[in-house]
């Protein structure tokens, strides 16, 4: 009997630490939205070239990452036939069973890359949010999908259509839910009452971009971060008042995707066309310093970074990520001046994508060509430690239905804009629960990244 006690209780010691450091990754870029995966127990290396799959489930397209929260997984997809639609989809998270399809009818009106829904859905309280590409918004109950309230594009909000529609992932902010809603009317970012979609605040008069909002600490209180079409800005969270801004022009079209990444007070933001900006949050009272901006004299001609839809790693004073045509390159935070350079983690290609999180010391990296990737950054330079295929790259997001801008070509020669006929991954994927969910135009996959 005192055998069985002790055994029942290291079994519950063992069972509570397994959950303990378990996490979910419920929006963009994980729980905190900073790109850092917490979880312990993960593998060291890979055992095969290849990651076996737990499950694959059939899927349609869009670039649209995957979010897991309290055993489901979120994504959001594009179907065409019979009539178009876009859905938002709900799965478990252990065998990949549907558990619930939410579909709504759009039709994609002047938008480049018309392969589906760009964001993630964001799941907080029971509740998930869901940003289509037109501005559709809807909050839906996590569990089955039932619409709790949601705004239409054209009659609650007038949205002058981006390029590239309507990217930038929802923020869950106590009981309010933000959004980059991009419309006129000061809409530029709008809060709503996460249980009701009553309108709380709305700020800015300026043009969208693609990039998240997130919420920082700055001189003792939480300071909301909005990159938009025009400029960084910082915002009450709780009332929109603009706290503080600094312009970024756009030099040839709007084109922020990545978000902004901190580290010691230093905020640092990156675009394919307009370089890199490095700012100062200043902590003695609320403001924000610009500390230097540097950019190339053409997309080949590159100064610091000029990423595109990576957002990089801030690491010791050091900058991590891809520039325009998958240059993987390492900056002094300080001057942004190039360290070194490195082609191996994601391969050459007019805009070049490669997702990176921090875990522990490691940075686990998935690149476009569906590969993912353990290794460590520093100033000395990049060591990979491990390799596979996690999935396979599928033509849509490159080279599928894409509706090209007038200023779509590469500045070396009129060359077309693409040239990888073999496809990519673009999505982000999502860590949690010790496995790794990602998704291409036709399937989303899990895979376990427990170690033995």
């Amino acid at each position: 009997m005192i055998r069985f006690s002790v055994l029942s209780i290291l079994c519950a010691v063992m069972l509570a630490t397994s959950f303990a450091t378990a996490d979910d990754w419920p929006q963009w870029r994980g729980p905190t939205r900073d790109g850092v995966w917490h979880e312990t127990g993960i593998v060291e290396k890979f055992d095969a070239p290849q990651l076996e799959h737990v499950w694959s489930v059939e899927v349609s397209n869009g670039y649209s990452s995957p979010t897991v929260a309290d055993g489901r997984v979120y994504l959001m997809d594009r179907m065409t036939e019979p009539t178009e639609v876009e859905r938002v989809l709900c799965f478990d998270a252990s065998t990949g069973a549907e558990l619930w399809v939410h579909a709504y009818a759009t039709t994609y009106k002047s938008v480049g890359y018309r392969d589906g829904p760009r964001a993630s859905v964001t799941v907080a309280n029971g509740r998930a949010f869901a940003f289509g590409t037109m501005g559709h918004f809807f909050a839906l109950d996590a569990a089955t999908g039932e619409v709790l309230w949601e705004k239409t594009p054209g009659k609650d909000y007038d949205i002058p259509m981006p390029v590239w529609g309507m990217v930038s992932a929802p923020l869950a902010d106590g009981e309010n839910v933000i959004v980059q809603m991009g419309a006129r009317g000061g809409a530029c970012i709008v809060a709503l009452d996460a249980a009701t979609g009553e309108e709380r605040w709305r700020a800015l008069d300026d043009k969208a971009s693609y990039s998240p909002p997130i919420i920082v600490e700055q001189a003792g209180r939480e300071v909301l971060v909005c990159w938009t079409g025009e400029n960084i800005a910082g915002l009450d969270p709780d009332s929109g008042e603009v706290l503080w801004s600094n312009e970024t022009p756009a030099n040839r079209v709007i084109i922020n995707i990545a978000a902004p990444i901190l580290e010691d007070g230093r905020m640092f933001l990156t675009s394919f066309y307009d370089g890199s900006y490095m700012f100062r949050l200043t902590q003695d009272s609320i403001g924000v310093e610009k500390l230097w901006h540097r950019i190339g004299r053409s997309e080949r001609e590159t100064d610091a970074l000029h990423s595109i839809n990576s957002t990089p790693v801030f690491i010791d004073g050091h900058i991590y990520g891809p520039d325009s045509y998958g240059e993987f390159r390492c900056l002094n935070a300080d001057t942004g001046d190039r360290v070194w350079e490195d082609q191996r983690p994601v391969p050459k290609s007019r805009w070049a994508t490669i997702h990176s999180v921090m875990n522990g010391d490691r940075v686990w990296m998935f690149n476009e060509k569906g590969e993912l990737i353990i290794a460590t950054l520093s100033p000395s330079g990049y060591n990979e430690i491990s390799r596979a295929q996690l999935i396979e790259p599928t033509a849509g997001q490159y080279t599928g239905s894409f509706s090209a801008p007038a200023n779509s070509k590469s500045e070396d020669g009129g060359k077309p804009m693409f040239t990888n006929e073999s496809g990519v991954t673009w999505s982000h994927p999502a860590y949690a629960n010790k496995h790794v969910f990602i998704r291409n135009d036709t399937h989303l996959v899990s895979a376990n990244l427990a170690a033995e």
